[in-house]
This record gives C-alpha cells, sequence and structure tokens, in this order.
C-alpha cells in the first residue's frame, strides 16, 4: 500500500515534465485564506521551515510538495554521486532537477526566485505549478498542492480582481474528482463563514473528499473551547475534523524547532482536549492525510489506468494524422497530388468517402445549378418580354416597304423573334459562371483525406489552388465560347419547319374555322421574304440579299369583340390536342408578369406596354398572330437552349478538369528540384506534432509506472 504514493509521485514528475495536466492524479489540495495557518500545517507536517511569509499574498503559484519517506538503507534513492547517501533530508526542484538542496533556507530562496519567475513582481498569479520534492527519514509518503490564500481586499499593488482570480485557481485544483481537499479553518472564527468549507462543499457537494483542518486552537477567547468543531457538531465533514496548535510569529521569529513545537502543541492538547488529543495534533493529521490519500489511490488507479490507456490511443491517433518526416520527397509529393486529384474528382462524381451534410457541394451543387437556378431563370422569360403592339407592328410595317400589307410578312416575325432568342444568352453565360465558382470551390471541399497535408504543407496547398485555378480560367474562354455559339446556332436559321412550330403555325392558319364565310381565316400565302444573315446586327437587313417570301396568314373579321380579347381567350379556340404538351399557355400582352413569381437572374426588365395611338382592327390582328407565333417558337428555343447549355459545360468544362486535372498538376508540380520547397512543414504542425510526440512519450511512460504496481500494492 505505501508503494502507492511513490507511484502518484512518478507519474507527478512524468506529467508535469511535459506541462500538462490532461491526467487527473490523486492529491492533496490545501485550501485556506490568507493567515489561516496553511503554511504553518504543511511546514509541521515536514518538519522543517522553508515556506515563504511576508505581508499581504505570498502564495501566488501553486506549489506541488511531494514528501518522500527516505531511510538510510534506501539505495534506489540515495546515491554517492549526488551525495545523498548519508543525509537525514534533502530537496530537489522539477526545474533545477540536478541540483540538491540540504539548506531549507535556500529551498525558500528558490521558491521565491521561481514564484517571481512565473507570476511576474506585481504581485500577480499564476497557474503554472511549482514542483518541489522533499526525502527525509521522518516524513510520511504524501503529495500536496499548497494554493493562494484566499483574500477579500486587494492589498498593495495587488489587482483588483485578485479574490476572482484565486478563486479560480483553486477551483481549477479542487474541481479535480480524484483530490482530496484539505479546508484549513481557524479555530477563533466562525467556522460557518469558512471560505475554504464553503468552496469545498461548492465542488465536493457529498463532503466524500473534503478533510477539515482546525487551526489555532489555543487562541480562542477564554472560556470557550473548540470541542463542539473538533466533533463535528457546528459543521459535520465526513472525512472529519481535526485540530492543530501552529507556531506563532514570535516563534517563527526566535526560530524555534518544529520538534519543539509539535511537543508543545501534544501537551496543550492533553490539557486543554484530553478525551480528544489522541485524534488530534499534526502527527495524527500526517497519518491520516497519508492513509487517506492511499486508499484515494486505490481507489482511483484501475479508471486512472484505463484512461491512460485510452489516452495513448488517441494520442498515437494525433501524432499519426501529423505525418512522419519525410524519407522520400519526390514519392511523398505524387502521393499527395494523387490523393488531392482522386478527392476533387470524387467530390465532383458524388463518391467521396465523407459527403457534407450540411450544404451541396461538388457534383450534387452543379446539379442544382443546371436544373433548378438555370432552369427557373429560363422559365421566367416571357416570350413577348420588352415587345409592345407598336414594336410588332413597326416591324411588320418596315417589312412591308413602301407598298401597303395586304398580309403579315413573315420577315418580321423572324426579326422580332430573333430579338427575344438573344435574351436567352446572358443567363445561359451566368450558368457557365456559377458552375466555375463551384469548380474554384470544390478546392477547399474535396475531402478531408488531403487536408491534413494541405495543412501541413502550405506552400504545397498554394501551389495547387494556383494549378487548379489556372486550369479552370483555361477552360473558360471555351466553355462560354461554345455557349455562346449555341445561341448563335439557334438565330442564324430559323426553323419554320420544324414539327412543333409547324403544327402551331398551322393551327394560327385555321384559326376561325367552322365560321361563316365572310368570317375572317388564316390562310399562308407566298411572297418573297427577305432571307436575313446572322451579322452583327440582325435587325437590318443586308441590301444585296436576294428575297423569297412567304406570308403568314391573313385576317378578315367584322366581329369587333375579338380585337380586344387576350391571346389566351384565342388560344382557347384552337384544338390543343396537337400543341406541346409542355408549352404552358401565356398571354400576349407585354405587360404580364413573368411566368415564375421567383426573381430571375440577369434578366432584362419588363417594358410596359404604351401606345401613342389605336390600333385598327386589321393592325390587332396582325399583332397577335405573330405573337402567337414568337410564343411557340421560343419555347422550342428555350427547350432546347435548356438542354444543350448543361451538356456543354459539362464536356468543355467540368468533365475536362475531371480526365487532366492529375496531369497538369503533375505537369506543374512534380519536379524534383521543386520537392524541397513545397514539401517544407508548416511551423504550426511542427510544433503540434512536437507536442503530441511528448505527449504520446509521457503517456507511454506512465502507462509503464502503473503497470510496474502490483496487485497486492492495491489491497
Amino acid at each position: 500500500m505505501e508503494a502507492l504514493i511513490p507511484v502518484i509521485n512518478k507519474l507527478q514528475d512524468v506529467f508535469n515534465a511535459v506541462g500538462t495536466d490532461a491526467v487527473q492524479l490523486p492529491q492533496i489540495i490545501v485550501v485556506g485564506t490568507q493567515s489561516s495557518g496553511k503554511s504553518s500545517v504543511i511546514e509541521s507536517l515536514v518538519g522543517r521551515t522553508f515556506l515563504p511569509r511576508g505581508v499581504g499574498i505570498v502564495t501566488r503559484c501553486p506549489l506541488l510538495l511531494q514528501l518522500i519517506y527516505c531511510p538510510k538503507e534506501d539505495r534506489e534513492k540515495r546515491s554517492a554521486e549526488n551525495g545523498t547517501l548519508n543525509l537525514e533530508e534533502w530537496g530537489t526542484f522539477l526545474h533545477t532537477s540536478d541540483r540538491i538542496f540540504t539548506d531549507f533556507d535556500e529551498i525558500r530562496k528558490e521558491i521565491e526566485l521561481e514564484t517571481t519567475r512565473k507570476a511576474g513582481h506585481n504581485k500577480g498569479i499564476s497557474i503554472d505549478p511549482i514542483v518541489l520534492r522533499i526525502y527525509s527519514t521522518s516524513v510520511l509518503n504524501l503529495t500536496m498542492v499548497d494554493l493562494p490564500g484566499i483574500t477579500k481586499v486587494p492589498v498593495g499593488d495587488q489587482p483588483d480582481d485578485i479574490e476572482q482570480q484565486i478563486k479560480t485557481l483553486v477551483s481549477v485544483y479542487i474541481s479535480n474528482p480524484n483530490s482530496i481537499i484539505l479546508a484549513v479553518v481557524t479555530a477563533n472564527t466562525d467556522m460557518a463563514t469558512s471560505e475554504s468549507l464553503k468552496l469545498a462543499k461548492e465542488f465536493d457537494p457529498d463532503g466524500r473528499r473534503t478533510l477539515a483542518v482546525v487551526t489555532k486552537l489555543d487562541l480562542m477567547d477564554a472560556g470557550t473551547d473548540a470541542i463542539d468543531i473538533l466533533c463535528g457538531r457546528v459543521i459535520p465533514v465526513k472525512l472529519g475534523i481535526i485540530g492543530v496548535v501552529n507556531r506563532s510569529q514570535q516563534d517563527i521569529n526566535d526560530q524555534k524547532p518544529i520538534a519543539d513545537a509539535l511537543r508543545d502543541e501534544a501537551s496543550f492538547l492533553q490539557k486543554k482536549y484530553p478525551t480528544l488529543a489522541t485524534r488530534n495534533g499534526t502527527p495524527y493529521l500526517a497519518k491520516t492525510l497519508n492513509r487517506l490519500l492511499m486508499h484515494h489511490i486505490r481507489d482511483c488507479l484501475p479508471e486512472l489506468k484505463t484512461r491512460v490507456n485510452v489516452m495513448v490511443s488517441q494520442f498515437q491517433s494525433l501524432l499519426n494524422s501529423y505525418g512522419d518526416d519525410v524519407s522520400n520527397k519526390s514519392q511523398m509529393l505524387l502521393q499527395i497530388i494523387t490523393k488531392f486529384a482522386s478527392a476533387y474528382c470524387s467530390t465532383i462524381e458524388g463518391t467521396a468517402r465523407n459527403i457534407e451534410t450540411t450544404e451541396l457541394c461538388g457534383g450534387a451543387r452543379i446539379c442544382y445549378i443546371f436544373h433548378e437556378t438555370f432552369g427557373r431563370t429560363l422559365g421566367s422569360i416571357h416570350p413577348l418580354a420588352g415587345l409592345t403592339k407598336m414594336d410588332i407592328l413597326t416591324a411588320i410595317r418596315n417589312a412591308t416597304g413602301p407598298r401597303p400589307a395586304l398580309f403579315v410578312p413573315e420577315v418580321s416575325f423572324e426579326l422580332l423573334v430573333k430579338r427575344q432568342i438573344r435574351r436567352l444568352e446572358e443567363p445561359s453565360l451566368r450558368c457557365v459562371e456559377l458552375v466555375h465558382e463551384e469548380m474554384q470551390r470544390i478546392i477547399q471541399h474535396c475531402g478531408t483525406a488531403s487536408q491534413q497535408e494541405m495543412l501541413r504543407f502550405p506552400k504545397l496547398h498554394e501551389r495547387i489552388v494556383d494549378v487548379v485555378t489556372q486550369l479552370l480560367r483555361q477552360r473558360l474562354p471555351a466553355t462560354n465560347q461554345m455557349v455562346e455559339n449555341l445561341v448563335a446556332i439557334e438565330l442564324s436559321y430559323i426553323n419554320t419547319k420544324h414539327p412543333d412550330f409547324h403544327k402551331d403555325a398551322a393551327l394560327v392558319s385555321t384559326l376561325g374555322e367552322g365560321q361563316s364565310q365572310d368570317d375572317s381565316t388564316f390562310r399562308v400565302h407566298k411572297r418573297p421574304l427577305t432571307v436575313y444573315r446572322d451579322t452583327a446586327d440582325q435587325n437590318t437587313p443586308h441590301p444585296h440579299t436576294t428575297h423569297r417570301s412567304r406570308s403568314v396568314g391573313r385576317l378578315q373579321s367584322n366581329d369587333n369583340e375579338s380585337m380586344i380579347k387576350p391571346s389566351v381567350m384565342n388560344l382557347k379556340q384552337m384544338d390543343l390536342s396537337t400543341a406541346d404538351p409542355n408549352m404552358p399557355l401565356q398571354t400576349s400582352s407585354p405587360v404580364d408578369d413573368l411566368v415564375s413569381a421567383m426573381k430571375p437572374i440577369n434578366l432584362l426588365p419588363e417594358v410596359p406596354t404604351q401606345t401613342s395611338r389605336k390600333l385598327s382592327d386589321k393592325e390587332q390582328r396582325d399583332c397577335e398572330v405573330i405573337e402567337r407565333l414568337i410564343n411557340s417558337y421560343f419555347y422550342i428555343v428555350r427547350k432546347s437552349i435548356q438542354d444543350t447549355v448543361p451538356k456543354a459545360i459539362m464536356h468543355f468544362l467540368v468533365n475536362y478538369i475531371k480526365d487532366n486535372l492529375q496531369s497538369e498538376l503533375v505537369t506543374h508540380l512534380y519536379k524534383s528540384e521543386k520537392a524541397d520547397e513545397l514539401l517544407s512543414e508548416s511551423e504550426l504542425i511542427a510544433q503540434r506534432r512536437k507536442e503530441a510526440s511528448d505527449m504520446l512519450k509521457a503517456l507511454q511512460k506512465a502507462n509503464q509506472i502503473i503497470s510496474e504496481v502490483r496487485e497486492t500494492h492495491l489491497w
């Protein structure tokens, strides 16, 4: 059982060396207010005066004190090399492990110097502990942490929030479920107002790991005693309440030996509290703390073993994620390039191992752009957007030249429908832009497989981003050109013989069938038609172009009501069984709102209808004919553009990048003379690898120390 405390001491040395408190070790935490007698209690347990003293806050950082019983025949702890073979007692600090302190005044000075180094000169505090180990032939094995005394009012140059700083520091230590709280209170004050017991109650509500020490029993008012307090009738403490008598300040000034002080303490207890003398005093406190700590370690050790094993596995995985030192840089460079290219393509294809669940990315977002964003935008473009009745009438009249128009000229339809088809080019180019942006964005979302290498080698990451970005930029002009050509192809030849359009044109020509002989009918009349070349100015025919004409319909009607009905009313009279089932019914009025309620992307604004005069019956009917034909042909072209633009983008941009990404990266990056530069490691990753490596070594050593404890030590 006695071997357990040295085991914990070894573990503390291991973990303090790497500066971590990840493993919560069993230890005794000494808590009390300023001038409560904490230092005197600790010095009485050691049997030496070695702690700094003064006015105000003196202990400004935790002092981790390890008391180690070391008989003279113990050759394991004593060595001739450092001159400790015949010493009764000596001390060592973790920060000066090669130095042996035999003078306890020197130990006090070293504590003061190290406190100044850690906490500064301005009475501030530090959470970083000072580790002191004292070997002696007259101590019991103990591990204690002396904390700064709790204070209420700043004194001198202490910070204004010194009370909160100290409470925060104390809370860090006593919140450790494997610690024993040694709450120091004074006998000459009200125990119910004790700050140390209040904090202990907060972090140990069950009281299963709190022991109270009542100091200054000899300073109580005359006629009073501490029997009720020591018996737990005032405030019960599960682990017990032990009373001690401290040396007075005069005793300290006179350098009264602690051995004499312990004899005086025993005499006082026997005289004042004869029935409680054997269960109080500093020697009994030392034995109690030793027993409590050993049993506490016994209870905590199995869980501690499990905790260390789990942390070994965690830090081993963390260290593996940082990678080993690169021996073959060319091979490593090729592996990273291949892994990145594979992750990039997998993100597009949707075959990545770690699929994003919070947002669309990669191929899924490209699909959304094609079928949702681009599709909705095209669907929101009205076939007659921007066309007024006067625009159509003007086009008809200009197409007839000096002759009065007998029939509706076909050339006016071609002129106007081209104008509307051009409106499809801008959203098509915007679709290319959105896909290009997503391809650029995939660089940062191409999976976690290559993410660690990117963080480890920032220069390589930067060059990979440059190469992919440059490749995307190279493909952008060709993709845009192809999309522009798709629209230009539609503009180059208005196919009035298209099967879907031909049926609609036939419906227009037969509108009014079944009416009286005097009612209007549409008939197709052929006459010379000017053929327009697809030049920069589509609206102006070439002066030397040959003419070949086909007029579209003639409308005569005496029904005045038909002139003012919207075109959708006239469309209801058609035989819709032969119409395109995907073609939505549209009104011919250019003031109608767009088809989709969603705001379109990059659309031309709607132009309100403004006419300078009222149209005649014939002009009204001619405009309606052109509107119906534009409606029909525009939907045919829009359907084609909606199908071919995504295909062009996939071929010229997306699939090209997928097929050529790895070869492009290899061409630009896989060069032996650049390997050293590209694989220069990030300072942050190098630091993290060192920290993880040190922690892993500490955990492995701790695991070895715990494994050396035999089962007999546990019981």
